[in-house]
């Protein structure tokens, strides 16, 4: 068995006072908290690196979509300007 590595930790008092009450209502030591904090931390974080991207999630819907004019980002300018333009004459 390993013994521990010692780590010295420096937090505000804020922290520190968290740290004290959590550790006294779970009946555990500051160090047990600490470990235990760090722990979750590492599961989310595997969590989040294993998640699909949000490409992943639709990619089958890219390029599903059949008709429709094929430039209509490219022309967004253009009918934006028309908008205003026919908003202005109608004021």
């Amino acid at each position: 068995m390993r013994l521990p590595m010692p780590l010295t930790v420096r937090v505000d008092v804020k922290t520190e006072r968290l740290l004290q009450r959590l550790a006294r209502k779970r009946g555990r030591t500051k160090s047990e908290v600490i470990r235990d904090a760090i722990g979750v931390l590492a599961k989310e974080v595997e969590a989040q690196e294993v998640a699909e991207r949000p490409y992943d999630q639709v990619r089958d819907l890219i390029g599903s979509v059949q008709g429709g004019p094929a430039d209509l980002s490219v022309r967004t300018g253009a009918a934006f300007r028309r908008m205003l333009a026919g908003r202005r004459r109608k004021a």
